[in-house]
């Protein structure tokens, strides 16, 4: 099993007589990514805060990071913190402009869903949490519920049409929403093109939130929302693969 959960899964039935033979036999090896790439190499400027604060032994053995915990109650931690992520909103908003040519504020929330485009990650379904607070919007434009920048981006196999019209969708909401002059900067919308592990390395240091909102036992593991937390993301998502790991790793507030 690729997470704890699926592991379990594979122990109590489909394996069940094999695990009561033998015992123990089945592992559990939870999908990994790494930090060498997703922390140190793509964002330099968080890497040197937590260094500055632990040390280096969390760069071979995450659980380190534990050691941060007490930095929560720093205010010049949280001032730098902070500074580190609004200067990596800035060098996204800079390529969103570059590439789409649409004008995001980096003092909005990112609000980021990247994955491979597909019904059971239900890209769809944050669609249509986009329109809803698009309404509100138009409805109160004076909620004080703060501006927000929606990202998306993946890819999706060739034949598959359904994830072909939901990037179709994504892109006329996103024209529709952007062009709107009454809702002006509370909300926009962005899907990026060709999405790559390049394009991943900036888009996630600058994520406020990570969408891992996929159908509860669709998720095999999910690596995409560990990329997300170990760069200061705030995790909304179903209790399912990785997600449950990450929560029981850093508490589910």
């Amino acid at each position: 099993g690729v997470a704890a959960l699926h592991t379990r899964i594979l122990r109590e039935t489909i394996f069940r007589d094999f695990d009561e033979f033998y015992p123990n036999k089945i592992v559990n090896v939870t999908n990994g990514v790494t930090p060498r790439r997703w922390l140190m190499d793509c964002n330099l400027d968080l890497m040197h805060l937590i260094r500055s604060r632990i040390g280096r032994d969390w760069e071979c053995d995450l659980a380190e990071l534990a050691h941060l915990a007490p930095y929560a109650d720093d205010e010049d931690f949280r001032n730098e913190f902070a500074a580190v992520k609004h200067s990596n909103k800035e060098r996204l908003a800079a390529l969103i402009h570059e590439q789409v040519g649409i004008t995001v504020s980096p003092d909005s929330m990112f609000d980021v869903q990247i994955k491979r485009i597909h019904e059971y990650k239900r890209q769809l379904l944050n669609v249509l949490y986009v329109i809803t607070r698009y309404n509100r919007i138009r409805k109160t434009p004076d909620t004080p519920d703060g501006p927000r920048t929606v990202i998306f981006a993946g890819k999706a196999a060739p034949g598959y049409l359904m994830a072909k019209a939901i990037i179709k969708l994504i892109n006329k909401v996103a024209d529709w929403i952007n062009n709107d002059p009454m809702v002006g900067e509370q909300l926009k919308m962005v899907n990026l093109p060709d999405y790559s592990v390049s394009l991943a390395e900036k888009i996630v240091p600058a994520a406020d939130r990570s969408q891992q909102i996929y159908t509860a036992g669709m998720e095999a593991s999910g690596t995409g929302n560990m990329k997300l937390a170990m760069n200061g993301a705030l995790t909304i998502g179903t209790l399912d693969g990785a997600n449950v790991e990450i929560s029981d790793a850093v508490g589910e507030d």
